[in-house]
């Protein structure tokens, strides 16, 4: 199975593409798409837009997963992910690519344990379950990994009920 993780926002977009085989997760690729701060706001979507799109194309992916909207103290910053997520819901929609969807304690407690895991321990533990040889980098990149590590893990579940 390969699923497409993203973690929505208009200025840095983290993306990551892992494949379950068996037992183990493979990170294949991650990075993020980064929008310049002097552009217009539609135009960075479209931006953003474009870049899923060519690792749609590219990678294939049979699933997406994606971080539910997490309204904080900040509702300027909630608008601006709240539009990127849309994007990202867009484009792999426009794919007809399945998609999970989760909060980020449900992303925090998959990876780390902890449903209140704050950013580096689930950095450390994205690296040591992918094997990897680093912290991944940007951050967005390393939250889109873990998006997609529990994405895999919705799906799985998803495909037992159905048993």
């Amino acid at each position: 199975m390969r699923i497409l993780g993203i973690d929505p926002g208009t200025a840095i977009c983290g993306w990551a593409i892992i494949d379950k085989e068996d037992y183990d997760n493979k990170a294949v690729d991650y990075g993020a798409i980064v929008t310049p701060s002097e552009m217009d706001v539609s135009q960075r979507l479209a931006l953003i837009y474009g870049g899923l799109v060519k690792i749609i194309d590219r990678y294939a992916p049979e699933y997406g997963a994606v971080e539910k909207l997490f309204f904080g103290q900040n509702t300027k910053t909630a608008l601006a992910v709240g539009q990127s997520r849309g994007v990202a819901l867009l484009a792999l929609s426009h794919h007809d690519i399945p998609i999970v969807e989760m909060a980020p304690t449900e992303v925090k407690q998959t990876v780390a344990g902890y449903g209140r895991a704050d950013k580096h321990q689930v950095q450390i533990m994205v690296a040591r379950l992918l094997h990897l040889a680093e912290i991944p980098t940007p951050d967005d990149a390393a939250d889109a990994l873990a998006i997609a590590m529990t994405g895999i893990q919705w799906v799985k579940y998803r495909e037992v009920l159905r048993d």
